[in-house]
């Protein structure tokens, strides 16, 4: 992967120890992050504020078409990463396939992982690996009024 902020996972994990040397917090956040909207924007913002550097793991298209349904994702997993580089509360971005959070929380090892209070279930991350890896899984509220799917929805409707 190209760009200083979008890295390989291998080289996110080794930015993140580097940065985990030196004492830095490093917060893990991971989505779809299709259609990129205020409501992620926010959620970012706010993770950031957690920890000195944030790293988000967007899905591969074939987890997000996995997670999301058909005709998901809408961009490519790179173009998302592309936006989500552009924002300044994202420190690094990377492309996730691994198969559950668990396997990305222990091959990254952050010191905290954001989830917003609605997203994807972490039940699948064993509280013996968090505790193992330092890891403090921390929910974050969805901010009201914003999802990808209603504005997928919108867009259908008003060109109908």
């Amino acid at each position: 992967m190209t760009g200083k902020k979008i890295l390989a996972i291998e080289q996110a994990c080794e930015q993140i120890g580097r940065l985990q040397q030196q004492g830095g917090r490093v917060v893990l956040a991971f989505g779809c992050f299709d259609l990129l909207h205020p409501g992620h924007t926010r959620f970012l913002a706010a993770a950031r504020k957690l920890g000195d550097a944030l790293l988000v793991a967007v899905s591969s298209d074939r987890d997000a078409r996995t997670l999301k349904g058909p005709g998901r994702p809408i961009l490519p997993a790179l173009e998302r990463a592309e936006i989500l580089a552009a924002l300044e509360s994202v420190d690094y971005v990377t492309v996730s396939d691994e198969p559950t959070p668990a396997a990305l929380i222990a091959r990254v090892r952050p010191r905290i992982v954001v989830q917003a209070s609605d997203g994807d279930s972490l039940e699948d991350v064993n509280p013996e690996q968090t505790t193992a890896t330092d890891t403090q899984i921390i929910r974050l509220p969805v901010v009201p009024g914003f999802s990808t799917s209603a504005l997928i929805q919108t867009a259908v409707k008003n060109l109908s």
